[in-house]
């Protein structure tokens, strides 16, 4: 019966993927002696923060998912960052094979919430792996899946998100709004003689007393 291996050897920026786009190498090992046809791979990539420190500033910027510090020790727990998918080709013995990570700078999700928040250091990563193998052996193929208990543990610096991001929208981030809300600070601008969006937000954080950039 085909067993599989699984390791993460690194986490790189994508740099010409149509969208922001990490690239997972991964060693894939057959260590039963089976000679594996092709793997159609499936992975749940998690992040467990519980696994890290963090310091006064990342706190306060995590604050919106985890609350308070004081109760990190019951919130702090691992949480879903993507599904992906890749082939695997043939191979005997061992194999590397990229799996692609997509990404967002959308603020109301999780994980992007997450990386922005977290200033220097890494990001534990869990992956947790599933699948078809297709195996060949004397008698023709044979067809099993890959098992849930099929996993990997990686930690990537936070510097290879925030260059990726870099890359993909220099000098800037993306927030979304309700279309209502929109429409009353687009008249706000417009009122206002306001050219761009930057020049709305400054206004509106000066108003509110607080420090504009």
């Amino acid at each position: 019966m085909t067993e599989l291996a699984f390791e993460v050897l690194d986490v790189a920026a994508e740099r010409y993927a149509a969208a922001p786009t990490l690239r997972a190498t991964l060693r894939v090992t057959e260590t039963s002696g089976e000679v594996v046809h092709a793997v159609a791979l499936r992975a749940q990539v998690r992040i467990e923060p519980q696994r890290r420190g963090y310091d006064d500033t990342e706190k306060d910027a995590l604050g919106d998912l985890f609350g308070e510090a004081d109760r990190w020790g019951q919130t702090l727990k691992p949480f879903l960052w993507t599904h992906c998918t890749t082939m695997v080709p043939g191979f005997e013995g061992s194999t590397s094979v990229d799996l692609p990570l997509l990404c967002t700078y959308d603020l109301e999700v999780a994980a992007a919430k997450y990386f922005h928040g977290v200033a220097a250091g890494e990001v534990p990563l869990s992956f947790l792996f599933n699948g078809t193998v297709i195996s060949r052996g004397e008698t023709g193929f044979t067809v099993t899946q890959v098992p849930w208990h099929s996993e990997a543990t990686h930690r990537m610096p936070v510097t290879v998100w925030r260059d990726l991001m870099d890359h993909y929208f220099p000098n800037s981030g993306w927030l979304r709004l309700d279309r209502d809300t929109l429409s009353a600070l687009a008249g706000y601008k417009s009122r206002r003689g306001l050219t761009t969006w930057e020049e709305a937000f400054a206004v509106l954080l000066k108003e509110a007393g607080e420090e504009a950039p």
